[in-house]
């Protein structure tokens, strides 16, 4: 059996085939700052453990501030860094607290976002314990291309991420729409 020449060849790319090109989710950042250790910074590690299933890391302060009493070195917050499908999981949970809508100012100009939750029990299924309280956080998004990012990560002939294949904001919000649903707010 002969292959005519105009069927599917797997090995002829197309331009709107390049799988490098895809968007994707690098990573998500949850941020919780407490501004003191002690016992409200454990309360605040469990709240950020019970909502993402991962052990947070303490955050810490770089330079000391005598109004806030805060020197540095100390413990003042706690993050999780949430990558692969539990990014994509969590960040629908997110959105679905802030009703899928984003503000347009919360994007960068590498298409990166940030937007705040101000009360952890907002989130679906999960209920107030008086002994963990209300804490209020932060959730960045980063977005990244496929392919070619060893460039800038690499030990030897490290380079900066060439303009073209940066994600744009437009493409992350379209990334965004088509995914998520998410309606950005002027």
């Amino acid at each position: 059996m002969s292959i005519s020449t105009t069927e599917y060849n797997p090995h002829v790319k197309r331009k709107e085939e390049n799988v490098m090109r895809e968007i994707m989710i690098e990573k998500v950042v949850v941020n919780i700052g407490v501004g003191e250790g002690g016992e409200r910074l454990l309360r605040a590690k469990k709240a950020l453990e019970i909502l993402t299933g991962h052990k947070p890391v303490e955050t810490i302060a770089k330079v000391t501030n005598r109004d806030f009493g805060i020197r540095k070195g100390m413990a003042i917050g706690c993050k999780v860094t949430l990558r692969g499908k539990d990014a994509y999981d969590f960040l629908r949970r997110a959105l679905w607290v802030k009703e899928f809508k984003v503000d347009y100012y919360s994007f960068d100009d590498y298409g990166n976002f940030s937007f705040g939750i101000p009360d952890h029990t907002l989130f679906e299924g999960i209920k107030y314990d008086p002994e963990i309280g209300i804490f209020g956080m932060d959730i960045n998004g980063t977005f990244r291309r496929r392919g070619g990012w060893r460039v800038a990560r690499r030990q030897r002939c490290r380079k900066k991420i060439p303009k073209k294949h940066r994600v744009t904001l437009e493409e992350a919000l379209q990334f965004l729409r088509k995914n998520f649903n998410v309606e950005v707010v002027e």
